[in-house]
């Protein structure tokens, strides 16, 4: 979020901070006359669909108990199964291949929507990153097609629905520019909480960044449709500008508007350990 100009600051509920990661003791080394023939490497069969694009893995495991996947042209059903290398699988009789892992982050322009296609062929956010990926990856999470700013892009079914679950309470950082400056009263109002149709949408925190009160910073959790713009509709304020800025710990820092590139490791080992 940029410098503030204003250090005026709401207080709303505060987030929980993350818990630190725990590491595990390294594996003995096995001497020369102990050491046994590895075993081949095998993925749970649920991971292994998540790994290829179709789906997270907690909807895998319901396609398994549905009798929609073979390998090697039997059905499972079992929970836990693993598939070793060369094992054939298939979902709905096609064969599927598990992709290596990949994760992208972009800032999303203006005017494009965020899907993977579009039947009226308006502009996509799939077409900023165009071949330069093999893999199948797809948008977590959205931002409507006038909101600009951080949007997570990977083909890793596991964590996609981990970010988007409710209960990870994923954080979110949003510039918002109004139409007219946010009043004093208003602004106690939003931290309080607006009551929208699916609840009451608490911040986390508001932040004044304007002398003018028209550019707004806004810390919340909540992934419900177009939140932002219409907890500052409930009050009569217009959005006239929307950028989401952090998401789940990352930002737009060295990353221009339209641009995109891949997660660090330890970008990609953060987002896999979050915890709020």
């Amino acid at each position: 979020m940029p410098k503030r100009s204003t250090r005026s600051r709401v207080r709303a509920s505060g987030s929980v901070p993350a818990k630190p990661l725990h590491k595990g003791k390294a594996p003995k080394k096995a001497g020369p006359e102990t050491s046994a023939p590895a075993a081949p490497e095998t993925i749970r069969l649920n991971r292994y669909i998540a790994n290829s694009g179709i789906c997270s893995r907690r909807e895998a495991d319901k396609r398994i108990a549905m009798g929609l996947v073979s390998v090697n042209g039997q059905v499972i059903t079992e929970m836990g199964y693993k598939v070793k290398p060369g094992d054939v699988v298939r979902y709905e009789n096609r064969v599927v291949r598990a992709e290596k892992p990949v994760y992208i982050l972009l800032n999303k322009p203006k005017g494009y929507l965020t899907t993977t296609n579009d039947p009226q062929e308006r502009k996509t956010v799939m077409q900023l990153i165009g071949t330069a990926v093999k893999e199948r990856v797809y948008p977590v999470g959205r931002l409507d097609r006038n909101t600009t700013g951080l949007l997570l892009l990977t083909n890793d079914g596991m964590l996609a629905e981990k970010l988007s679950h409710p209960s990870y309470k994923v954080k979110k950082v949003y510039k918002v520019q109004l139409n007219r400056p946010l009043t004093k009263a208003d602004a106690e109002r939003i931290a309080q909480g607006v009551v929208l149709e699916e609840g009451k949408a608490i911040p986390d925190n508001l932040a004044i960044l304007s002398d003018d009160r028209k550019t707004i910073g806004i810390e919340l959790h909540i992934g419900w449709n177009r939140v932002v713009r219409r907890i500052f509709e409930a009050l009569d304020y217009e959005v006239v500008k929307l950028d989401r800025t952090l998401y789940a710990g990352l930002d737009k820092k060295d990353l221009p508007r339209g641009k995109w590139r891949f997660l660090t490791r330890e970008e990609i080992i953060k987002l896999k350990h979050f915890r709020q």
